[in-house]
């Protein structure tokens, strides 16, 4: 069985950061959190959680303080979340099943990303593959400061794994 560091990046979540750790938390071997500037209780809520937590200056750059997060990762996976997605009880499920058969081959696994807004919405489709499971010993490096990306060429899987948005 694969074991899973969870990365975030951070700042001004106390209203909801513990709903995605609470969904996370069973699936999670390593919870890393990248603080980007929080005034409110943001810290204390993840301390929870988790010791590992870095005050990061915002430079204006998503991928910056990704790639910061991930580099402090040390399981065999890593998942990147936001504190606004979580997964729920039969997703969670999923995850755990995948984390025991992951073959090592695998570099990424992509899920399908669910925006659950209502109304009007800048969202182009209602679900999509994103990349959301990285492998860590392969070199995976996060670009574009808005709108951050995985720069790819990986061995890709597309699981039915639904992340909440």
């Amino acid at each position: 069985m694969i074991n899973i560091s969870l990365c975030m990046i951070v700042k001004n979540e106390s209203d909801i950061l513990r709903r995605c750790l609470d969904s996370d938390k069973g699936i999670a071997d390593e919870i890393i959190i990248r603080d980007t500037g929080t005034k409110d209780n943001t810290k204390e809520k993840a301390g929870e959680y988790t010791d590992k937590i870095y005050d990061y200056m915002w430079e204006d750059d998503f991928a910056k303080a990704r790639n910061f997060a991930f580099s402090k990762a040390s399981c065999d996976y890593i998942f990147s979340a936001d504190a606004d997605e979580m997964l729920d009880a039969a997703n969670q499920l999923a995850l755990l099943q995948l984390k025991s058969v992951l073959l090592p081959e695998i570099d990424i696994v992509q899920m399908k990303y669910v925006n659950c807004v209502k109304g009007n919405s800048v969202y182009n489709s209602r679900k999509e593959l994103r990349p959301k499971l990285f492998r860590r010993l392969r070199t995976f490096e996060w670009i574009s400061p808005i709108h951050e990306t995985i720069r790819l060429n990986p061995v890709v899987f597309d699981s039915d794994i639904e992340i909440m948005h």
